[in-house]
């Protein structure tokens, strides 16, 4: 099962939501949006990629900026601004048990098979 943070407005998460799908897999998708990660989660996702916090978030978002962070913010800091504003955090995101992928491009997701 692969648990897909997922945002059905954006182009490249319906893609990859896709790809998922013509690929055969069973998919969960988490709408995180709504349904918000906590801090902890994300620290869990974070160690799955392998990447630190800043390499999840979207800071061309207006939010970023608004919040006045940087690539330079301690990780602690990007974690629990992406927890309080998830629209920070890159999409689309998969989780498949040990593994995580960021679909940035879609294709990045199929490592997770």
């Amino acid at each position: 099962m692969i648990e897909y943070w997922h945002n059905p407005r954006c182009s490249k998460s319906r893609a990859g939501l896709a790809l998922l799908e013509e690929k055969g897999a069973a998919v969960e998708i988490r709408k995180y949006l709504e349904d918000a990660p906590s801090s902890d989660e994300l620290r869990a996702v974070l160690s799955q990629l392998g990447i630190p916090a800043i390499e999840m978030m979207r800071t061309g978002e207006k939010r970023f900026k608004e919040l006045g962070l940087s690539k330079t913010t301690p990780d602690d800091d990007l974690i629990q601004a992406m927890a309080e504003n998830p629209i920070l955090i890159e999409r689309p995101l998969a989780i498949a048990g040990d593994k995580a992928a960021i679909g940035r491009p879609p294709e990045n997701l199929l490592s997770l098979l």
